[in-house]
Parts: C-alpha cells; structure tokens; sequence
C-alpha cells in the first residue's frame, strides 16, 4: 500500500494535491471532517460518541479519530493506499497512526509537506474566501493566526516523520501540474 500523509499550513493546496494523488495512484482520502461527518451521517457507534461530544463543543479525542480510521483500512483492505489529510497534528496521534498501520501490517510511505512562503499562503487563502464563503479565509488576521497555530502546533509532526526518514518536502510553489510533478517525483513512483 501507498500510505501518504499531506502536509502543509492553510492554504498550501493540500485539497488540490489530494484530488491528483487520488486520481494518480487510486488512493482513498481519509480527511478526518469527512470521517467525522460520515460516521455521524451514518449513525455508527463512534460518529454518535463524537456527535455528543460536538454537541457540547468538546473536541473529539484520538482514541475516537482512530477507531474510525480504523474502521476506513478495515472496510477498504484491498485499497492501494490511503492519503491521511487534517491527521495527524501531533506527535501523540501520530504515534497513535503508526500503532494502528502496523496492526494492519501496513506503515507510512511518505509524509509530503508543502512548503509555501506565508505571504503566498495569506493571498491563496483571501483569494479562496472569496468565492468559498468561509468567514476563516477572509480576515487577513484571522489567516495569520491559523498559520501560527500551524507552525506552533502542528509543524512539529514533520520532524517526527523525518526522524524515521519519510519526510519530503515539496515546493508548494507553481502550477498545480509543476507541484504534482514534485510530488510524484517525491513519492519515487
């Protein structure tokens, strides 16, 4: 299996590069909204944990996160890999992944970090708010604090992935198809 995690701030062109990685290599997306969301859609044992918790705005916990990852590589065993976007975003859940890819017998191949000058990411995201809707990409302050929050919480999983020599940054800078290239050649296939 190909087992990729995406990586990158706000705005990077994560959801972009998924769509050509899905597309490539028939990879399954695994974003931890759409999991949360199905699993309540769905009314499954752990979308009605997570939904109760929602409900009283508590975040849902890893142990919860992973089960329904879980439940995704248990329902897709015959899948050529999987792209894990929005997780993990710390050291602890990615620990918590490895853990549960090994059960499987499977690991991660890859992580693709995206790396894109914040001023890029700021005029990406202003752009995005416009024809989006979402309030969050079009407050420049706003922008800026969720790019701090990344680098202050979350860019620290790189060097976890890194430690274990499966770290590859990628310009996230060009056309889409210029990017994609630099993945597939990050990817070595």
């Amino acid at each position: 299996m190909l087992n990729i995690v995406l990586f990158g701030p706000p705005g990077a062109g994560k959801g972009t590069q998924s769509a050509f990685l899905v597309e490539e290599y028939k990879l399954i997306h695994l974003s931890t909204g759409d999991l949360l969301r199905g699993e309540i859609a769905e009314g499954t044992e752990l979308g009605l944990k997570a939904k109760s918790l929602m409900d009283k705005g508590d975040l849902v916990p890893d142990s919860v996160v992973i089960g329904m990852i879980e439940n995704k590589l248990t329902a897709n065993q015959n899948a050529a890999g999987f792209i894990f976007d929005g997780f993990p975003r710390t050291i602890p859940q990615a620990e918590a992944l490895d853990s549960l890819l090994n059960q499987h017998g499977e690991s991660i191949t890859a992580m693709l970090s995206l790396q894109v000058p914040e001023e890029e990411l700021v005029k990406r995201l202003l752009l995005r708010g416009k024809d989006s809707g979402r309030s969050d990409d079009k407050d420049e302050n706003i922008i800026h604090n969720r790019i701090r929050e990344y680098n202050t919480k979350t860019a620290a999983v790189a060097s976890y992935y890194d430690t274990q020599g499966k770290l590859v940054i990628i310009n996230g800078v060009g056309t889409i198809s210029q990017i994609a290239s630099s993945i597939k050649n990050g990817i070595g296939q």
